[in-house]
């Protein structure tokens, strides 16, 4: 039987000696969709980047496993390149790093040698084309000037080049209109295969659309407090969290 993609085993994670996730247990298996979901300020993002190994936030108990192997002290540009992807809600700008440099470096420190221009180039265009990217971009300072909409456009992008086995994706969807929206699906679509594995965070319900999801999980006071099928989506989006958050009280 193959071991789980991702494995979290009663994880508490703190920040400056404050608890605030406690305790969380989650698995996802190569080629599943899960969707966290709950209420604002209840930790999702959190999770997300504690996952990713983020050093603002640290594990006081628990494990995390990738693949098989703890990884739960290993630090994040490490867990990077064994394959974990975080986007992030609102993407920073870096001057003087143009779209393109910053892939072809990320791709080469991923997959452990630099890629040959003309392929990275020619991957590249299909991907943007892919995402409805002017191929302008690419010469662009990454995310410097770009609208909501195109940086949002770029992490997708990035997840299509670097090829992740576990993509955390933390509100991509938030401030994109319908059609921003739309694209994105498409991109996320592209980019899931029986290999890898998807953790969805987000309040829209749009962004799941076209997409096979497996589980939903529900997020509040410090931990996981309901998970089910994609019927809990509907629940969620006709009820609100109060509906399904007292059914746990």
């Amino acid at each position: 039987m193959n071991c789980p993609l991702l494995e979290l085993r009663d994880l508490q994670v703190a920040v400056e000696e404050k608890i605030i996730l406690d305790p969380i247990d989650l698995t996802i298996n190569k080629g599943e969709v899960h969707v966290l979901m709950g209420p604002n300020g209840a930790g999702k993002s959190t999770l997300a980047a504690a996952i990713m190994g983020d050093p603002r936030f640290t594990v006081t108990r628990g494990t995390v496993t990738l693949d098989g192997e703890d990884i739960t002290d290993t630090a994040a540009d490490a867990r990077a390149r064994k394959g974990v992807f975080l986007s992030f809600q609102a993407p920073e700008e870096i001057p003087g790093v143009t779209l393109e440099n910053f892939l072809r470096t990320a791709q080469g420190a991923v997959r452990g040698e630099q890629p040959k221009v003309m392929a990275f180039r020619r991957e590249l265009k299909k991907q943007m084309d892919l995402l409805g990217m002017d191929g302008a971009y690419a010469e662009r300072y990454l995310n410097v000037g770009f609208s909501g909409g195109e940086k949002k456009k770029a992490e997708i992008l990035q997840l299509l080049m670097l090829q992740p086995k576990l993509a955390l994706l933390d509100e991509t969807d938030s401030g994109l209109d319908v059609d921003a929206v739309k694209t994105v699906t498409q991109g996320i679509r592209a980019y899931h295969n029986a290999e890898n594995a998807l953790l969805i965070i987000t309040h829209n319900a749009k962004i799941l659309e076209g997409l096979d999801v497996d589980r939903v999980h529900v997020l509040d006071q410090h931990r996981i407090v309901r998970t089910g099928g994609p019927e809990l989506i509907r629940e969620i989006t006709e009820g609100g969290f109060g509906s399904v958050l007292s059914e746990e009280a």
